[in-house]
């Protein structure tokens, strides 16, 4: 293939395109002399030819497959080093968006550039009325490029070579130009995973959820995680290349987005902006953010932060970049909550009511700290604390309920706890020090009701797995891929509106967390022609992999006809008479795209290979199929009602409500 000419990979590569473990890459080097030798790299990571590899394992019959996605990454990881990634991605992602604005310019001058480097940005002089491409006098491609894409922050002055254009294009024209941007940017963050913190994705949509449809700023934006909800984002990020892929990510969304590159602690780029929210997840334990130098900064309305607690000088930052009454939500380190240094700023927000919530997302952090600027009210006597773990969904209910009534006492794992009574010499707002007490009887009837349900779940596990026929060799079956089907018009592909709202409403919505739960439809919308309402046998995927069949109904659910599929889903509609939806269902789940990363699936899930057989034996694999998730459905029942027991089984012998059998009267 002419495009894998000169393209790099490691040995992780090699093991992703291979499907196996990169132990099996370092026996294969060790074992077979004939494996290509390292190209570049360094003793401990080298480098392969991607050519080479391939000859190699095909011709040594084993499975090899390179995505037209992942052969856009590798010539692009092997064009610049490291350093420089970030800033080739961005402008990759500039073409994107002006092939995304501007379609008509590229079909006039994309020849003409395949020919040659194209030059993105105009040229140093600012002179482009001569085309560098072809040197007639015409509006170059550079100047269309540029005009297509003026609202976007500074970006590097780089060339993409035509054979790298020439795979961008092709990406572009197979998953639009959206589609392929989100998968270089998965790639980049994967890479780099080190150095990027990105927020896990159940809490950017709690988080994003949360702010509402107004005017969302994140002062530590990243590559734009919180802000991809946003109806108005605006954001600040340190790295001029990530604030590029940020706005990118926006644009190509129809977004209005403004983001600037710059230290929002030391160097505010949207000094005396007002949203209507503020999200943001703020490095963490970073020492050097400007002490010395912020010292007298009006920002700090509640105390100049400690030099040890930058994130107090985030919540401050924050604080004052929303309007008054307006809602921030950080993420905090867990510590933050009781650390001594900051217990003058945490008295101070308590007390100016600018602090309402505390809510702890997992045992080892983060905290969500959920704030409102004092907009002259009389503050609340109380503040929410919610131990979370990991059921996220019982955040949002506890905090509407909170706002619209702070003096009531909230039911499950939250409570409101007096402010008075935290202005103690600690300050500690740490929710697993604020757990609701339980009286006797009442922790005697939740005790004995989750011992009955996980005894109940226990006993309906099946004692084994569905009949499955072991074969003493590997089983070859002829086989076609999801695009094929799809072209065949066996299988249809459907997805929600882009900027469906799936909050409230009476039309009910399937959300991805339902899905993932395997629970009924827990969303809520306004009725729509561009809806795509869910039936029976249809297949519903997620982003991380989590594949569903849509059953008869939806019990408790209201919808007589289903529901309405919600964002960040994927429908597949089959022919049920020429093929089975579980069958189908089975392969998607287990197919590499899917497998390989969670942004990936959307990729190349067309690519996946599905065998050719006959409706009647598809039934045969599609109720195996059914079997074994019905099983891992009650398997998840079963594990968390074990650990609820577990929990409760400690906590009522330290508090003694429980003691051991045998003792005693």
């Amino acid at each position: 293939m002419e495009e894998s000419q000169e393209i790099t990979v490691n040995a992780g590569d090699i093991a992703r395109f291979a499907d196996v473990g990169r132990a099996a890459v370092s026996n294969w080097r060790r074992r077979h002399d004939d494996f290509p030798q390292p190209v570049g790299g360094t003793a401990s990571s080298p480098l392969f030819s991607l050519s080479e590899v391939t000859a190699w394992l095909r011709g040594n019959g084993k499975s090899f497959e390179v995505s037209l996605g992942d052969l856009v990454w590798q010539r692009m990881r092997t064009a610049v080093d490291d350093l420089r990634l970030g800033e080739l991605v961005g402008q990759v992602g500039v073409f994107l968006l002006f092939l995304h604005r501007d379609p008509e310019g590229w079909r006039e001058h994309g020849s003409r550039a395949l020919s040659g480097d194209l030059r993105i940005w105009p040229s140093p002089g600012g002179d482009d009325s001569r085309s560098p491409l072809d040197g007639r006098d015409a509006p170059s491609l550079a100047a269309l490029v540029a005009a297509a894409t003026a609202d976007l922050p500074d970006a590097p002055r780089l060339r993409l070579d035509p054979t790298l254009l020439r795979l961008v294009v092709r990406l572009a024209r197979e998953h639009g130009p959206l589609g392929a941007f989100e998968f270089l940017c998965a790639r980049y963050v994967e890479a780099h995973s080190r150095q990027l913190s990105v927020t896990r994705d159940d809490v950017a949509a709690l988080m994003t959820r949360l702010a509402g449809d107004g005017t969302v700023l994140d002062p530590a934006c990243g590559v734009g995680t919180l802000l991809l909800g946003a109806g108005t984002p605006l954001g600040q990020e340190l790295s001029e290349p990530n604030a590029l892929l940020t706005a990118v990510r926006l644009l190509l969304r129809g977004t209005s987005a403004r983001i600037v590159a710059g230290d929002s602690l030391r160097e505010d780029g949207l000094a005396g902006v007002l949203a209507d929210a503020v999200l943001c997840d703020p490095p963490f334990n970073e020492r050097a953010w400007g002490y010395d130098e912020l010292t007298g900064d009006p920002r700090w309305e509640y105390g100049l932060p400690p030099r040890s607690e930058p994130e107090l000088a985030w919540v401050q930052h924050c604080l004052a970049h929303v309007r008054p009454g307006g809602l921030v939500a950080i993420l905090m380190p867990s510590a933050a909550a009781s650390r001594r240094p900051g217990k003058r700023i945490r008295g101070n927000l308590l007390r100016a009511g600018a602090l309402r919530a505390v809510v702890s997302l997992a045992p080892g952090g983060p905290d969500l700290w959920l704030l409102r600027r004092p907009a002259g009210e009389r503050p609340p006597s109380q503040v929410l604390m919610v131990d979370a773990g990991e059921d996220l969904s019982i955040v949002e209910p506890a905090w509407h309920a909170f706002i619209a009534d702070p003096e009531a006492e909230p039911a499950g794992d939250s409570r409101t706890v007096r402010i008075i009574d935290l202005l103690d010499d600690e300050v500690d707002l740490a929710p697993g020090r604020h757990r609701p007490p339980q009286g006797g009887m009442d922790f005697a009837r939740d005790f004995t009701a989750v011992l009955d349900r996980f005894r109940e779940a226990s006993a309906a596990l099946p004692q084994v797995p569905p009949a499955l026929e072991t074969l003493t060799e590997r089983q070859e079956l002829p086989t076609t891929t999801v695009g094929e089907l799809v072209k065949a018009g066996l299988v249809t592909i459907l997805a929600a509106p882009s900027k469906m709202a799936a909050d409230s409403g009476p039309i009910p919505v399937l959300t991805a967390d339902d899905v993932a739960a395997g629970l009924p439809p827990s969303g809520g919308t306004v009725l729509d022609p561009a809806l795509v309402m869910t039936r029976p046998g249809d297949i519903v995927t997620t982003a991380l992999g989590t594949v569903r069949v849509i059953t008869e109904s939806f019990p408790d659910s209201g919808a007589d006809s289903g529901a309405a599929l919600g964002p960040q889903l994927t429908l597949y509609r089959v022919d049920r008479d020429r093929l089975d939806p579980y069958f189908l269902a089975g392969f998607l789940r287990s197919a590499d795209s899917s497998r390989v990363h969670s942004s990936s699936s959307r990729l190349d899930v067309r690519r996946a290979r599905v065998p050719v057989l006959p409706v009647t034996e598809q039934r045969r694999y599609g109720a195996a199929f059914r079997e074994l998730t019905a099983m891992e459905d009650r398997l998840r029942e079963t594990a968390a009602l074990g650990e609820t027991l577990i929990r409760l089984g400690f906590d009522g012998l330290v508090d003694g409500h429980l003691r051991p059998c045998g003792q005693g009267g």
